[in-house]
């Protein structure tokens, strides 16, 4: 009876730990998987503010080449619970002259619009956004204003 008794009690432990336990969203198993098969070169830094919050992080780009060489830029990411079926929401966090960010941080990259697909990785936005460093479209810029 005792035996019972002390399985009773076990079985009730890791039902009430199983419920203290958040729920891994489907966007959080994804950012996990895409993280755990990042292979950046050396000038592409993440940091994670919040170690435990997967869905918000930091990027950090310098470039080694182009007319950028030396700079150090800084870019947020944002991940909704929709990922991958939505992109990430990327902005950069200095005002820098380029054709293909606007005043606000905002990112002109196909990819992070209408390329979308959920097959990309954040790697392949990660090195999206380097490539327009190393080699900007003033053919889409994202402030006309500028040009």
């Amino acid at each position: 009876m005792a035996a019972c008794s002390a399985l009773w009690s076990v079985k009730k432990n890791e039902e009430a730990a199983a419920k203290k336990r958040p729920k891994v969203t489907a966007a959080q198993l994804r950012i996990q998987k895409d993280l755990t098969e990042l292979d950046l070169p050396p000038t592409i830094k993440t940091v994670f503010p919040d170690p435990s919050d997967v869905l918000n992080f930091n990027m950090t780009i310098t470039p080694d080449e182009g007319i950028y060489n030396g700079g150090v830029f800084n870019f947020s990411f944002a991940i909704n619970a929709n990922y991958p079926h939505e992109p990430p929401k990327v902005r950069c966090k200095e005002r820098i002259y380029h054709p293909n960010l606007d005043l606000e941080g905002n990112v002109c990259l196909n990819i992070l619009r209408e390329d979308w697909k959920p097959v990309l990785t954040l790697s392949s936005i990660m090195i999206g956004i380097q490539y327009l460093f190393l080699e900007p479209n003033p053919d889409d810029p994202l402030n006309k204003g500028w040009f």
